[in-house]
């Protein structure tokens, strides 16, 4: 066996959604901040991304997560969420994969009843707070990036959908929210297929249509993903975000939950120190906290803290063998649905 590149992952899921965490093998990514760390993957070498999201390493479902060292020295560690379609600048559930892995391997000292982990990312720094017992982490809960809604009531036309009204929203990365009836689909197992390939052409419309910004994070300007919601007479929002190139988030997902709850706050539905729970298409659940507020450039921002659990269930090794016919790695529609 001769490998030019070998990567160790600890392999943990969130609420059903896969998150493969590198540990080992990358030892940085040029940048003097994450936001640039991330645009130089996405804008000037995206292999390793390729390399460990796509086929044949990889499946449709799930991402990695890619630890680097922190460019703050107020924080443990960089984070960046590596997904089949791009580099995204943070995610609840692989922060909360992230956390998991770092303290039930015993990397970042794991302290009883209460570990602390503070993240560097593109998105600002992220706190996790993981509840431990007995050497296990038993909840994690992540203060996420303020969000805030960045504009309501957009109508777009869509290919074979018609006009669909939304709310585009900040939670960490930027969403399209979508009331699932205005496609008239229901959030169920069955309609995983049905409901994915709606969210990837309105989310490819909109990055067409609607260009976005983040007021202070310059790397930050698209739509990153489509997520259709339900609510219920309790309370509950069942939510699917929608994946490029074509698949449905296992999880109630965390920056949607946090894009999401600053649209309930905007719309007065919720106040500080309310909790929303929101619950994924497999029915796992997060739980958000409002814990206050800010200005962010012309926004309003909500801060809020996700709360939801993990479990580490393997560990893996991926390597590069130089006669490889495939190391940038490929989709078929068969399985990823529409193509990147």
């Amino acid at each position: 066996m001769r490998w030019k590149r070998t990567l160790q992952l600890v392999d943990v899921h969130c609420g059903g959604e896969v998150g493969r965490v590198v540990m080992s093998g990358v030892l940085d990514v040029p940048g003097a901040t994450m936001a640039t760390k991330l645009d130089h993957i996405n804008t000037v070498d995206d292999s390793l991304r390729r390399l460990l999201t796509l086929e044949p390493r990889s499946g449709p479902a799930g991402g990695v997560v890619l630890l680097v060292p922190s460019t703050r020295p107020d924080a443990d560690v960089g984070l960046i969420v590596l997904l089949a379609d791009a580099a995204h600048a943070m995610s609840g559930s692989n922060a909360m994969c992230a956390t998991t892995a770092l303290l039930e391997t015993g990397t970042i000292k794991m302290t009883e009843p209460e570990t602390q982990v503070v993240f560097d990312t593109a998105a600002g720094l992220v706190t996790a707070i993981a509840k431990c017992r007995d050497g296990r982490v038993e909840q994690v809960s992540i203060d996420m990036p303020p969000s805030f809604v960045e504009r309501t009531a957009v109508q777009l036309d869509v290919s074979d959908l018609g006009s669909i009204a939304l709310d585009i929203c900040f939670g960490g990365v930027f969403y399209a929210i979508v009331d699932a009836g205005e496609i008239g689909l229901d959030i169920v197992p069955e309609n995983a297929r049905a409901l994915a390939t709606a969210g990837v052409k309105i989310r490819n419309a909109l990055a067409v249509e609607i260009p976005v910004q983040h007021p202070s994070i310059p790397e930050l300007n698209s739509i990153s993903y489509a997520m259709f919601i339900k609510k219920a007479e309790n309370g509950v929002i069942t939510t699917c975000t929608t994946l490029r190139p074509g698949r449905a988030d296992r999880s109630a997902c965390g920056t949607g939950s946090a894009a999401l709850i600053a649209r309930e706050f905007s719309q007065n539905h919720l106040a500080i120190g309310d909790t929303l729970v929101t619950r994924s298409i497999i029915g796992s659940c997060f739980s958000s906290t409002i814990t206050g507020t800010e200005q962010i450039g012309p926004f309003s921002a909500v801060r809020s803290r996700l709360t939801g659990q993990c479990w580490l269930f393997g560990f893996s090794q991926i390597g590069l063998d130089p006669t490889d016919p495939f190391p940038t790695g490929f989709t078929l529609s068969d399985t990823w649905g529409e193509s990147l």
